[in-house]
C-alpha cells in the first residue's frame, strides 16, 4: 500500500492536468479500482482488521467478493452466490449476488415466487437446517407449509414419536439432496463452476444460460418419456414397445 499510494497520487495529478477524457475506459476503470483498493487497505491498517465492506480481491474482477465457507478443500471461495429452488426437477434461480449473504432470509421470498408461479403455496419445503430459523418456521406455520428438518429444542421423549420423526427426516432428506445433485451436475456437465467471464453481467448471463439449458434438457426428457408412454398406450407400435421394455 505504501508503495502504490504515491504512484496513484502522481497518476491522479497527471490525470487532472491532462483530463480523464484522454484515458481509455479501461484505464479509467483500472485507476478507480486501484484507488479504491488503496483506500480499503489503508482503512484495514488503521482499524487493525482483516475485513472491510465491499473488499476488492481482484483488479480485473472488482465485483468478486471472498466468501468464507469453512470447507476443508477451500476455506474461502470466490464467485457468485446463488439461491436456487427445485420444483419437479426444474431449477429456478431466485437470487444471484456477488456479495456474501445469509441464504435463510430468502426462503419467504422463494415461497412467494412459488405461489406466484403455480397459484398456491407448496405443501412442504425441503431445505437445509440453515433455513430452520424461528422466523421461517413461523412463516411456514402460518401458511400451512411443512418445513423439513429437525425440530428446534430438546429431542422428543416419546420413542414412538421420535422414530416416526426420524423416518420422516430420512424421507425429507432424500428429497432435499436433489438440489445438491443439481449443482453437481451443473458443475460437472455444464461447466457451472468454470464461468470465465470478466464482467459481472456477462458472468450472470453465463450462469443463467447454464440453468436454462439444464431446464430445457429436463423438459426434453419429460416430453420424450410421455411420447413413449403415449405410443405404447396405442398398442400399434411394437418397435416402441420393445424399446420401452428394454
Amino acid at each position: 500500500m505504501w508503495y502504490v499510494q504515491p504512484n496513484v497520487r502522481h497518476i491522479q495529478q497527471l490525470a487532472d492536468r491532462l483530463q480523464l477524457s484522454r484515458l481509455s475506459r479501461r484505464q479509467v476503470r483500472d485507476l478507480w479500482v486501484v484507488q479504491e483498493l488503496v483506500r480499503q487497505q489503508r482503512q484495514m491498517h488503521q482499524e487493525r482488521t482483516h475485513a472491510v465492506a465491499g473488499r476488492i480481491v481482484s483488479l480485473s474482477q472488482p465485483h468478486v467478493r471472498p466468501i468464507v465457507r469453512g470447507k476443508l478443500a477451500a476455506a474461502v471461495e470466490f464467485g457468485a452466490k446463488l439461491s436456487v429452488s427445485v420444483v419437479d426437477g426444474f431449477c429456478y434461480v431466485d437470487r444471484l449476488s456477488w456479495d456474501n449473504y445469509n441464504e435463510s432470509a430468502d426462503l419467504s421470498e422463494q415461497i412467494e415466487r412459488y405461489r406466484a408461479r403455480y397459484g398456491h403455496y407448496p405443501v412442504s419445503v425441503h431445505a437445509d437446517k440453515l433455513y430452520r430459523t424461528r422466523d421461517n418456521l413461523r412463516y411456514c406455520q402460518q401458511r400451512g407449509i411443512r418445513l423439513s428438518g429437525p425440530a428446534l429444542g430438546r429431542p422428543r421423549k416419546d420413542p414412538t414419536q421420535s422414530s416416526a420423526h426420524r423416518r420422516q427426516q430420512r424421507l425429507d432428506e432424500r428429497v432435499r439432496v436433489e438440489i445438491e445433485g443439481k449443482f453437481g451436475v451443473g458443475k460437472r456437465k455444464y461447466s457451472l463452476g468454470r464461468a470465465m467471464a470478466k464482467l459481472a453481467r456477462t458472468s450472470e448471463t453465463e450462469i443463467g444460460i447454464v440453468f436454462l439449458v439444464m431446464g430445457l434438457e429436463k423438459a426434453v426428457r419429460v416430453l420424450f418419456s410421455r411420447l413413449v408412454e403415449f405410443l405404447v398406450s396405442l398398442k400399434r407400435w411394437p418397435i416402441y414397445v420393445e424399446f420401452a421394455a428394454a
